[in-house]
């Protein structure tokens, strides 16, 4: 950290500002690095993205937190202090896990966690075949992430919309808010739901949404998509975009592997200068410091 405020200080004061900001997905430094020179105000760590890059797995519970901590850590210092919102799937066992992951993100660098309510092994939100634990239990989970003595934002999720119904969801935000999160996330939520939610926590609480192609193509300005005015009168503050960065250079590294075997080369696929990456991970001040070390050992 090289400024006075903490990446998770930063995070909250999003959380309690009046506009929306969205949070691309990153996964490694190249991506880190991009997200920040774009503009980024706060990015985000996606489990399944996770699972995807590192073990070549769907989102079916086979990443652990400590795997997506020691991601974490790679990408940390890539972001300049912009903060990193994690996943934390279901704190990956009970309220004693939650606390332990709560920590070991913390140590990681990550700013803000969100926290789920699924049955381990948990699935993609999108996915059907989803189950919930009881409320006391999901409560209990977020009392622990909240209890675990760290600055890290704790974002309770509930995936309980398309299981038990909105009054389900409407308790558990209820019992979150009371365990001390800093803001809800509602898996699937649309508008309506949005809204509901929002006038029951007393627009009050801020409202984290999640918009991931894995809920189906996200396409161009007449998507369907609300704008983020009015999100914002809804109550959302933070957007995710988790796995949109991934999906795109995954069709540009098939498009470029196609090319290699088709013609022997990459020519005719659009790609970043050499240059410009080896300027975009720092080249140029390296070498300015091998300089530097170098003089001085001469004298």
């Amino acid at each position: 950290m090289t400024g006075a405020t903490s990446p998770a200080a930063t995070l909250r004061t999003l959380l309690a500002g009046d506009e929306v900001v969205h949070l691309p997905g990153v996964y490694d430094a190249v991506t880190a690095r991009l997200a920040v020179v774009s503009g980024a105000r706060a990015t985000c760590l996606s489990g399944a993205v996770a699972s995807a890059v590192g073990l070549g797995l769907p989102d079916l519970g086979f990443v652990h937190g400590s795997q997506i901590a020691a991601r974490a850590r790679e990408v940390v210092p890539a972001l300049a202090d912009v903060p990193l919102l994690a996943d934390a799937d279901t704190g990956y066992g009970n309220a004693l896990q939650a606390r332990h992951t709560t920590r070991a993100y913390a140590a990681a660098g990550i700013a803000g966690l969100h926290l789920e309510d699924q049955v381990a092994p948990k699935r993609c939100g999108h996915m059907t075949g989803k189950a919930v634990v009881g409320l006391a239990e999901a409560a209990g989970r977020v009392r622990a992430a909240v209890e675990a003595g760290t600055d890290v934002v704790i974002v309770a999720r509930t995936d309980a919309l398309s299981v038990d119904g909105l009054d389900a969801v409407v308790a558990r935000a209820h019992a979150f808010v009371a365990a001390g999160a800093d803001a809800v996330f509602v898996e699937g939520a649309g508008l309506s739901e949005l809204r509901e939610v929002s006038a029951a926590l007393g627009g009050e609480v801020p409202l984290v949404m999640n918009r991931s192609e894995a809920a189906g193509a996200i396409e161009g300005p007449d998507a369907g998509h609300p704008d983020d005015g009015t999100l914002a009168e809804l109550g959302v503050r933070l957007v995710i975009h988790p796995v949109s960065a991934l999906l795109a250079a995954a069709r540009a590294a098939a498009d470029t592997y196609a090319a290699i075997a088709r013609t022997g080369h990459a020519g005719a696929v659009p790609r970043m200068a050499w240059d410009d990456l080896t300027e975009l991970v720092g080249l140029g001040d390296q070498l300015v410091l091998e300089a530097a070390y170098a003089e001085e050992a001469a004298r």
